[in-house]
């Protein structure tokens, strides 16, 4: 298993280190039976809860395109690890058949599809003052950021799943049961919405 552990404005010493390595080693024998990849960052956190002046990020590699994401504070760097690590194997322990299904599936031949994502610079929230500003040009806002990203061939289950394992606001795929474009999200209300684009 590669485990990446960095700091920002925390140090990050063997002792921290290994603490990782034992954490994240106990989830994957727990739960996975191959190797993966984490890369847990620290920070400080001032504006932490019940006096937490330290935060830890997981972000787990589970299996062919399959990741997760668990969050943590505490008073101490060990102890917001501690509770990252926790919020992940809830996750885990939550949905442990399913995920062991998914990343058996995911390595049998089911080629994703290449695409791209894009981040734009947000519009500043200023009204038109005309009708003529208001006039849509046709014109996107700057992009600020893309990185290669892969469409998965999902069940909507599958899709569910990977969208409250990685608490992604939003995921598209392809239908495995369709071949239809799909997109899950998570709606302000808490529930989980899904648009099919195949015809009805």
């Amino acid at each position: 298993m590669h485990i990446t552990v960095a700091g920002k404005q925390v140090e990050t010493g063997e002792a921290l280190k290994s603490h990782v390595r034992e954490g994240l080693g106990t989830i994957a024998r727990k739960y996975f039976d191959h190797a993966l990849e984490a890369n847990v960052t620290f920070r400080r956190d001032a504006k932490g809860r019940m006096g937490a002046f330290f935060a830890c990020d997981i972000n787990l590699k589970a299996g062919r395109n399959l990741f997760m994401r668990g969050e943590g504070e505490g008073t101490d760097a060990h102890r917001a690890f501690d509770m990252a690590a926790e919020h992940v194997a809830k996750r885990l322990r939550r949905y442990r058949r399913r995920v062991n299904e998914h990343a058996r599936s995911m390595a049998e031949e089911r080629p994703a599809e290449p695409a791209t994502q894009y981040v734009l610079q947000a519009e500043p929230e200023e009204e038109a003052e005309t009708e003529a500003e208001a006039a849509p040009t046709g014109e996107h806002s700057p992009i600020i950021a893309e990185q290669p990203t892969d469409i998965a061939r999902l069940s909507v289950s599958e899709a569910v799943m990977r969208l409250d394992l990685t608490q992604a606001p939003v995921l598209m795929f392809r239908n495995s049961g369709s071949g239809a474009l799909a997109v899950v999200y998570r709606r302000p209300d808490g529930c989980v919405g899904w648009i099919d684009t195949q015809p009805g």
